[in-house]
C-alpha cells in the first residue's frame, strides 16, 4: 500500500532547501562583491626604466621558437600567456618556454570571449588551462590575461577564486594585422614608456611579423636603457 508523506513535511523540507540556497547565495555574494573588483594591471609606475614583453595566444612549435631565440640572443625573460589547447597540441614549444626562464599565465583554454560566458563557463576555461599547464609543463600560472581584454564581473570573481593577478596592457603592437615588422616596431619605439606592459602575439597565423619586429625593436629599447622583465617582476611580486 502507497504511503503518502504529510503535505506539512513537504513545504517544511523544501522551505529548509529555499533557505540554505538563499544562505549560500547571500554569502557567495558578500565574498565576491561587485564593489570589491579587483586590481586590473595595465602598466605601473615606476622610477626605474623597466617595462614588460608579453606574447599572447601561443606556443607555436615555430614562431614561439624563433622568439625564444631573440629574448636568448639579448638575455630578456618576457611573459607568455598561453591557450590551454595550444598547450595541448605543442606541448614540447610550451616546455621550451618555461625551461628558458620565462613567466607563463593562463589566457583560457579555448581562447573564447569570456563576456559571452557565464561564471560557471569562464571558471571552467580558467581551470582547464591551468590543469594543463600542470599536467604537462609541471607549471601552475598565477597571471590570467583575457581573451582581447574583455573583463566582466565573472572574469574579475573568477581570477579572484583562482588566486591570480589580472594582466591587460597599455601599449599594443597590433602586430596580429599582419604589418610590416617596421610599423610594429615603430608604433613601440614611438610610444614606450617606463612601466608600459607590451602586447605581441607568438601565435598569429603564417604571415606573423612579431618575430622580425623583435629583432628590430629588442635591441632599439635595450639602448634606450629599458629593462624588460618579466610581469612578475614589473609588479614587484
Amino acid at each position: 500500500m502507497r504511503t503518502h508523506c504529510p503535505r506539512n513535511r513537504i513545504w517544511s523540507a523544501r522551505s529548509g532547501l529555499a533557505f540554505l540556497f538563499s544562505v549560500l547565495f547571500l554569502l557567495r555574494a558578500l565574498t565576491l562583491s561587485p564593489s570589491a573588483q579587483i586590481q586590473v594591471y595595465r602598466r605601473v609606475e615606476t622610477d626605474s626604466m623597466k617595462i614588460a614583453l608579453t606574447f599572447d595566444d601561443g606556443p607555436h612549435p615555430k614562431q614561439t621558437k624563433r622568439i625564444l631565440q631573440i629574448l636568448n640572443q639579448y638575455g630578456v625573460r618576457a611573459t607568455f600567456f598561453m591557450v590551454g589547447i595550444n598547450v595541448q597540441n605543442y606541448p614540447e614549444a610550451a616546455r621550451e618556454v618555461i625551461l628558458a626562464g620565462h613567466e607563463v599565465g593562463n589566457h583560457t583554454f579555448s581562447h573564447y570571449h569570456l563576456a559571452s560566458l557565464d561564471e560557471r563557463m569562464v571558471s571552467e576555461e580558467l581551470d582547464k588551462c591551468e590543469d594543463v599547464l600542470e599536467e604537462l609543463c609541471e607549471y601552475r600560472p598565477h597571471l590570467f590575461r583575457p581573451p582581447e581584454g574583455k573583463v566582466n564581473s565573472y572574469v574579475e570573481q573568477c581570477t579572484e577564486l583562482g588566486d591570480y593577478s589580472l594582466i591587460l596592457w597599455s601599449l599594443d603592437t597590433r602586430d596580429w594585422e599582419c604589418k610590416d615588422s617596421d610599423i610594429i616596431a615603430d608604433r613601440v619605439l614611438s610610444n614606450v614608456k617606463a612601466g608600459d606592459i607590451i602586447l605581441m602575439h607568438d601565435y598569429i597565423g603564417n604571415n606573423s611579423r612579431t618575430a622580425a619586429a623583435l629583432e628590430i625593436l629588442l635591441p632599439k629599447l635595450l639602448e634606450r636603457g629599458f629593462e624588460p622583465v618579466t610581469v612578475s617582476e614589473l609588479l614587484g611580486h
